[in-house]
């Protein structure tokens, strides 16, 4: 939207606004994480992330994918995975005359975002940042093993223990950031 004032002999240029509404990049969004989906399943796969940047001209699409089966995401599933939404994606114009397709793994140092994420991955490391509380430690990018989650859905504790073998109890809810740790000396 554009709102120009007219202009009076003694003020001098009147302002100028613009709007931008992103809409219609939003409703790309929705509509290619639909299709991503939707190829992903009888594959095997799940949709872990989806980002779309660049230029409408040249529009990136980073898909992030997971094995449903919990085994590591291997460079021929990526493959299936990216042969198949291209293929879904070049019926229709879904994201554009030109795009960029990439699909990927979350990586050995994949965020942890939810409970399933860590009941997933008890016994491996993590970094983990969390807001302190009144029964809550200060950990602020503190590395950890995770050693298990407590409590019902909705109200989990995550427990894990530092490499001096305290062990300490984190509202899943307090946890602000957390990701699996990669050591290259183990």
């Amino acid at each position: 939207c554009r709102a120009t004032i007219a202009a009076d002999e003694n003020v001098g240029m009147p302002p100028t606004f613009f709007c931008f509404v992103e809409l219609p990049r939003k409703k790309m969004s929705a509509a290619l994480q639909d299709i991503v989906v939707t190829e992903l399943a009888p594959l095997g796969l799940e949709l872990f992330e989806l980002h779309v940047r660049g230029p409408q001209s040249r529009t990136i699409l980073d898909v992030r994918i997971e094995k449903t089966d919990g085994e590591k995401v291997k460079v021929e599933d990526c493959a299936r995975a990216s042969r198949a939404i291209e293929a879904k994606l070049d019926e229709g114009s879904y994201a554009g005359v030109r795009y960029v397709l990439e699909v990927s793994s979350p990586g050995v140092e994949r965020p942890l975002r939810n409970a399933g994420d860590w009941h997933r991955f008890v016994g491996r490391d993590a970094v983990v940042t969390a807001d302190a509380g009144d029964d809550t430690p200060d950990l602020n990018a503190k590395e950890v093993r995770i050693a298990g989650v407590e409590g019902d859905p909705g109200s989990e504790m995550i427990v894990v223990e530092d490499a001096g073998g305290v062990t300490y109890r984190v509202p899943l809810a307090s946890i602000k950031k957390a990701r699996l740790a990669f050591n290259w000396k183990r």
